[in-house]
């Protein structure tokens, strides 16, 4: 596979590069949450605790692309109006939707982290000290989602499927571009 100007070793730099996407992503899936649900919704203050976690996550992505010279993907455009829609429609269907969608998104995100894990082995200390750390406040956000109702969600089966099905994608599309 041909690399763009700014690649260098596909391994870590892959990883940053589509860590802070997705990052970057759940953002954006909260902030949708949010746009619907508004702050007084008493889901909003648990959606504002996992979206403080995920802005730190990012922001350690952010200076990770920066510092050890990451080309950072291209879909970010695609990424933060995906992301947004993707939170506004599903807690426009309602709680637990919105839940659904965030425990759909943080079972693949803990697969992917430890796919990363794998990988890295102990090469890279610090990436991979702060993808464990980052990956037990993932599973943190699933479980406060399925203990909130996800699974009563409509459609929850399906939803989740298509949700999981598009992270997959979503990943390995920032990987490469």
């Amino acid at each position: 596979m041909s690399r763009l100007p700014g690649d260098r070793a596909e391994s870590t730099d892959a990883m940053i590069r589509v860590d802070q996407a997705g990052e970057f992503g759940a953002t954006r899936i909260y902030q949708g949450q949010l746009a619907i649900l508004g702050d007084r919704h008493p889901a909003a203050r648990a959606i504002h605790h996992m979206a403080s976690q995920e802005e730190r996550h990012r922001a350690f992505f952010d200076r990770m692309l920066a510092e050890r010279r990451v080309r950072p993907t291209l879909l970010q455009p695609f990424w933060s109006v995906a992301g947004f829609a993707l939170g506004a429609v599903t807690a426009a269907i309602g709680p637990e939707a919105a839940m659904a969608c965030t425990a759909a998104v943080e079972t693949e995100i803990d697969k992917h982290y430890a796919q990363q894990l794998d990988a890295l082995g102990d090469s890279d200390p610090e990436l991979s000290g702060a993808i464990a750390e980052f990956q037990a406040e993932e599973l943190e956000h699933r479980d406060h989602a399925l203990a909130a109702g996800a699974e009563n969600a409509f459609g929850y089966p399906v939803m989740s499927a298509v949700i999981r099905l598009g992270c997959k994608v979503a990943i390995a599309a920032a990987t490469r571009i």
